[in-house]
């Protein structure tokens, strides 16, 4: 439509919210577009109401860059289930061509919803890839690049995402490289996308972990392609359930939960009990974030009555830290999410008690669930135990490099701040500033 027809519609929208009158003249849309101006927060709230966008996101992503997710990709999503669009998609990443910022932040849920309708299509296909190459992939070599995703897992766990940025995607490089030659049995070839699609998730990871959206969302959508071709429900499942966090923490919590309850549907008669216990918490998780207190208490007893039944000898080697303890974690920081502080440091502390091995596998998400649990003392009014608690967090994170880290204890600083008044938290403060 014309820049004058726009204007009209958004009046109108602008109008609906309850925010009065806009201007409708063509200029201010043409300003908008041009850069010289910005629309005042009324009008980006009208504008996000218009394209269905999370307000979530335009309150945490300034213009122009949150209008990046109005751009629905529907109309040109490619099938989930062509190799051969798997292979240039993988190729396009590996490449390192330029990443358009305006072309999406977080999904759309339109999009977001043709994104997993796809991969469950092409998966309950269950097709073979094909080999087409000249070089010969045999299973000892695919012995050899699982084990390096896993070393790059363990890493990740440790040094955080700003360190393990290029080490992830030179791995996701190579193994593309291999898949652009390979020649391989069918078993191979099945074991080949699905390190792919792994790679393509860590690189997922790595770049939402230290804030890179536009480039998080590109390598979860190769992740679910490469994992469609492979045949393997399992691995994009786990992406999903990590894209989830992508979505309940800077998209849509409600989009959150149709990932991971896409992933727990595709799954529930593939997976080990290990496997869907780790589904379960994320689901609790993304319920908390959509404020669904009674769904979010069902998908965690169902993660604490699945981790009961036991390990596996098929569960998945990328599962090895789901346990008790990290229910517990997720447990904590669903009840803080949802107002419950004093349940909220049950759950921490009975995560504890499981043997949450934060402090030496896992000290950046250590630090994130310390921070919630310091969050959860301060609102009790315990500053001492909230200051004690801060200071762990801080202690985890003297090696690990991660925005989203960052990013919380940099929240929980201003929180504190409100207190400064008070000795201990004043002291903590001035030391850490």
């Amino acid at each position: 439509m014309s820049m004058a027809e726009y204007a009209c519609l958004l009046d109108a929208k602008h109008r609906s919210l309850g925010f009065g009158a806009l201007a409708h003249q063509r200029q201010k849309i043409y300003r908008w577009e041009s850069g010289r101006a910005s629309p005042e927060p009324s009008a980006q709230m009208a504008i996000a109401e218009l394209h269905g966008v999370p307000t979530a996101l335009v309150k945490t992503v300034k213009w122009p860059d949150w209008l990046a997710a109005a751009l629905s990709r529907t109309n040109r999503t490619p099938s989930f289930g062509d190799q051969t669009v798997t292979v240039e998609v993988l190729t396009d990443l590996a490449g390192g061509g330029p990443v358009d910022r305006r072309k999406f932040l977080i999904m759309s849920s339109a999009a977001l919803g043709v994104s997993i309708a796809g991969w469950q299509d092409a998966v309950a296909a269950m097709t073979s890839p094909v080999s087409t190459g000249r070089r010969q992939i045999t299973p000892h070599m695919m012995d050899h690049l699982e084990v390096r995703l896993d070393h790059l897992r363990h890493l990740d766990d440790a040094l955080g995402s700003a360190q393990l940025r290029g080490l992830a995607m030179a791995e996701f490089g190579f193994i593309v490289g291999l898949v652009q030659e390979a020649r391989f049995d069918e078993h191979t070839g099945r074991r080949l996308y699905s390190a792919a699609a792994e790679a393509a998730r860590c690189c997922a990871w790595v770049h939402f972990d230290d804030g890179y959206h536009a480039q998080a969302e590109r390598y979860f959508d190769a992740s679910l392609r490469a994992s469609a071709t492979a045949g393997d429900p399992l691995v994009g499942a786990y992406a999903l359930s990590f894209r989830a966090i992508q979505h309940y923490t800077a998209g849509d919590p409600r989009d959150a939960v149709a990932l991971v309850e896409a992933a727990r549907a595709q799954t529930k008669r593939k997976a080990t009990p290990r496997f869907r216990a780790m589904l379960a918490a994320r689901a609790a998780r993304s319920y908390s974030k959509a404020g669904d207190r009674r769904a979010c208490a069902r998908a965690l007893d169902d993660a604490r009555d699945l981790l009961d039944a036991g390990p596996h000898d098929d569960d998945p080697s990328y599962l090895y830290w789901v346990d008790r303890g990290e229910v517990e974690m997720i447990a904590g920081s669903s009840a803080l999410e949802l107002g419950d502080h004093r349940e909220a440091l049950r759950g921490f502390d009975a995560a504890i008690d499981a043997n949450y091995a934060g402090d030496e596998q896992y000290p950046r998400t250590h630090a994130i669930y310390l921070a919630r649990a310091a969050d959860a003392h301060l609102a009790l009014g315990d500053f001492d135990q909230a200051v004690t608690v801060a200071e762990h967090a801080v202690r985890c994170l003297g090696g690990v490099d991660s925005a989203r880290s960052t990013a919380t204890m940099d929240d929980l600083r201003g929180k504190l701040t409100e207190h400064r008044h008070v000795r201990v938290v004043g002291e903590f403060l001035e030391l850490t500033a």
